[in-house]
């Protein structure tokens, strides 16, 4: 499927508020409601559109600790890099896990009940056998800027 202008600005609208209705994102993008309403189940079955959800506040339910985390693995073969992401897709306090290019082979976010949760996640995964050499951790003080919509029109300009 090849996207349009269009389609990106309903991904862009969506990405922002999933709870819109069909007649406020139809309105947004300059398309009347039937042919809005098609454009979206297209970018559903597509595999555009994956899931909706709620942006939550977290703050607003306690203290949590967020957590960026240098992994280094021992070996680099596919095997390696496969079993350590199977053991991490496990763990539901790692929120994101990024393959990189850089002097270390992952890095991830991890939000935590606190430091002691933390380092019992990192001393079990330590102790796993799925490869870790060493890790680095960067405890966030704040976080000023957190963007959730992608700036797609930017990014895609049709």
């Amino acid at each position: 499927m090849k996207l349009d202008r269009i389609d990106i600005k309903i991904l862009y609208e969506l990405q922002k508020n999933g709870r819109i209705t069909n007649v406020e994102l139809a309105e947004r993008v300059n398309l009347s409601p039937s042919p809005c309403l098609m454009r979206v189940k297209k970018l559903h079955a597509e595999g555009y559109i994956v899931r909706y959800s709620a942006q939550i506040d977290i703050a607003k339910l306690g203290r949590t600790l967020t957590v960026f985390t240098e992994i280094t693995l021992k070996n680099h073969r596919q095997i390696d890099f496969a079993r350590f992401l199977a053991a991490i897709d496990k763990v539901d306090a790692a929120v994101e896990c990024h393959r990189v290019s850089a002097r270390y082979d992952y890095l991830m976010k991890f939000v935590a009940a606190g430091i002691g949760e933390y380092q019992e996640i990192m001393e079990r995964l330590s102790d796993m056998d799925i490869g870790i050499d060493k890790y680095f951790s960067f405890v966030v003080l704040k976080s000023p800027i957190v963007k959730a919509p992608m700036p797609l029109p930017s990014l895609f300009p049709v």
